[in-house]
């Protein structure tokens, strides 16, 4: 061995005593001494990773946090694959109140380490405290993938997280068995069943998983978010409280709050929530959408808009907010706007619930600047983004509606009147979206004796109750067991309804429900509440299909993204209709839109007549009604009548030949 070998051996071999040294003083808490050895190392040899670390961590420990970041930002940048020198950064730089640049870290020290639980759970937080709930919940699961002691719920945690929910759930309910106690597999298994949209076995899973740990306060937010979702919004509130009385101030609690007022008509007061989120998050685009949607209900359309814009200049490429200005029917683009949301488009990596909002909001303005083959192609490009995402079966609507018509046939109607609840209170406006519902229940909601609600999901849950179906694979019990409702079920399920939509009411002795979908339950509708007034809002067919192929629906409505598929609804529809005049004759008014916008004053004076309402000039004036409107017609209903959505298709029929052709035998 020649001299300098044994030189450097000897170097080495001392280097890393002193090293072993240090950091035995930082597991003792020995922050200065790990500094001075820290530093002497460094005399000697300069920039060594294991000193530089050791001599962060110290400082860190000693509270000198700006220093430790200097020398730990060094390292990471000399040593960009030490996980833990960017574990501590990260740490450091919460200490320093710095979020974002930690998250950055943290994010770093996990990539090249992807078990550094530490990380995963501090970066949970913080990702909390800057209102990414989801991103939050991400790293929570990996946290307890990583700290799950038992092998099954750590891949549960990793299907989860993959998305492999069918294979998470296999896991999570064999881990299970064995814990049938373990809060953290409770959870999962509830979160779980909320991806999947199975909402009253997330809140079961979630009520058990609370009684056993009653501060597991992620668990509470998921039990409300649960709550809200279901229409508990009430008792969704309850358990916002209580998590504010243990974190106050939480982003996810407070956007989950107010999503909830928004749910229970407290628009003003949800309003003043999203202003002082937005105060303490400038940057999150989603809270100016949230915010603007909750102007757009209570009719602040120029607040609505700067809010949407707001929302834009913080994310050039979200989608919803670019939706949501076209979504207000009479906005009206600039030119800049269209270029930048073609510019967007362009975009390789742009999210696909980005790319859908962007054709929809792009096909409407080119639309409104009368270029309508571009708008076509947009229109007809998200609903092909939009259909490749959703499911839909054509033919299990038209089996659905066949099996409607067997089963609810003239006898089981047949004194139906002696039965069910005898309340004379709701005015169901049913039948295709777009095709004027909300104009109808604007007019009717301008009546002194009838209160405007939205559409109220109650029938179709009890719908869901009836069809006892627990996976999507199982044969529905529904339409076939309203034949055999007892007197006292019909009597049960009338008064549960009553009962539920109470909170959506104010004093008047009538309220409309407007949920459009309820056309196919009108035969359930007549026999639980015989008194029930029932109102069909009908629209020209291409005007109907065509305008529903260009609307981009929040939720449900997958039949629309087809315009085949839509010409096949509108005749299952119109076949279902049919049916219900026959069996329940005089009991459905149907009402045309391209009648009520040609002759209003007399379709007003019938709806009101067949509603036994008398006639009020309001009614004629429902544009002037301030109320909260829900849906896509928000804005259209606050002006007067006009002809502007008739035969709206028309510019756009020789791209329609699909449509055409299907509907040629009802044209």
């Amino acid at each position: 061995m020649t001299q300098t070998e044994d030189h450097n051996s000897h170097s080495t071999r001392d280097i890393r005593v002193a090293v072993q040294h240090a950091q035995e003083m930082l597991q003792h808490n020995a922050f200065s001494a790990a500094e001075q050895q820290g530093r002497e190392i460094l005399k000697s040899f300069p920039n060594e990773p294991n000193a530089l670390f050791i001599l962060g961590v110290a400082l860190k420990g000693l509270g000198r946090f700006s220093e430790a970041k200097e020398i730990l930002h060094v390292l990471v940048k000399q040593t960009p694959d030490f996980a833990l020198a960017h574990q501590e950064l990260g740490i450091t730089l919460h200490a320093l109140k710095q979020t974002k640049p930690a998250i950055a870290a943290l994010n770093c020290a996990v990539k090249v380490d992807v078990k550094l639980t530490h990380s995963w759970r501090l970066l949970s937080e913080l990702l909390l405290l800057i209102g990414e709930s989801k991103a939050s919940e991400k790293a929570y699961n990996s946290y307890l993938r990583f700290s799950a002691k038992h092998p099954l719920l750590g891949e549960a945690l990793q299907a989860f997280i993959d998305g492999k929910f069918a294979l998470s759930e296999r896991h999570c309910r064999d881990y299970l068995k064995q814990s049938p106690d373990d809060v953290s597999g409770l959870r999962l298994l509830a979160e779980i069943a909320i991806k999947l949209g199975v909402f009253e076995d997330a809140e079961q899973l979630l009520v058990h998983c609370l009684s056993l740990a009653p501060d597991y306060h992620l668990a509470r937010l998921n039990y409300a978010h649960v709550l809200n979702k279901q229409e508990k919004s009430q008792q969704a509130l309850l358990e916002i409280e209580t998590l504010e009385k243990h974190q106050p101030n939480v982003p996810p609690q407070q956007i989950l709050k107010a999503a909830i007022l928004v749910r229970l008509g407290q628009f003003e007061e949800a309003i003043v929530l999203y202003d002082s989120l937005i105060k303490a998050l400038p940057e999150q685009a989603n809270l100016y959408t949230s915010r603007g949607h909750a102007l757009k209900t209570i009719g602040e359309q120029d607040a609505a808009i700067a809010s949407y814009r707001h929302a834009i200049a913080c994310e050039p490429s979200y989608g919803e907010a670019y939706w949501s200005l076209a979504n207000l029917k009479t906005f009206g683009f600039e030119q800049s706007e269209i270029q930048q949301m073609k510019k967007q488009m362009e975009t390789k990596n742009l999210p696909s619930l980005d790319r859908i909002n962007i054709c929809f909001a792009l096909g409407k303005a080119l639309e409104d600047s009368k270029e309508f083959e571009q708008s076509f192609h947009y229109y007809k490009l998200g609903n092909q983004f939009k259909q490749s995402i959703e499911r839909y079966d054509a033919d299990e609507t038209t089996e659905l509606i066949e099996r409607t018509i067997t089963t609810c046939q003239l006898p089981i109607f047949e004194n139906n009147f002696e039965h069910g609840c005898s309340k004379a209170d709701p005015i169901f406006i049913v039948g295709l979206p777009r095709s004027g519902s909300t104009l109808l229940e604007q007019i009717l909601a301008s009546h002194s004796m009838v209160d405007g609600t939205k559409e109220l999901p109650d029938i179709i849950a009890i719908v869901r109750k009836l069809s006892d179906r627990k996976k999507r694979n199982e044969i529905s019990k529904y339409p076939e067991i309203i034949a055999k409702l007892s007197a006292q079920q019909r009597l049960a399920l009338g008064n549960e309804y009553i009962s539920k939509t109470q909170i959506h009411r104010g004093d008047a002795p009538f309220f409309i429900d407007k949920m459009p979908n309820n056309f196919a339950h009108i035969g359930l509708i007549k026999l639980i509440l015989p008194n029930a007034k029932i109102i069909d809002a009908r629209r020209q067919p291409m005007s109907a299909c065509f305008s529903g192929f260009k609307q981009l629906f929040s939720t449900g409505q997958a039949f629309s993204y087809d315009l085949e598929n839509i010409a096949r609804y509108y005749k299952d529809y119109l076949h279902l209709m049919e049916h219900w005049h026959k069996v329940l004759p005089n009991q459905v008014l149907t009402v045309s839109y391209e009648d009520v916008v040609n002759d209003f004053e007399n379709q007003v004076k019938q709806v009101l007549d067949f509603c036994g309402l008398p006639f009020e000039q309001n009614c004629l004036e429902f544009y002037n009604n301030s109320r909260a409107v829900n849906t896509a017609s928000s804005e259209q209903v606050r002006q007067p009548i006009n002809t502007k959505g008739l035969d709206a298709w028309k510019p756009f029929e020789e791209f329609l030949s699909p449509l055409q052709s299907k509907l040629s035998s009802i044209l």
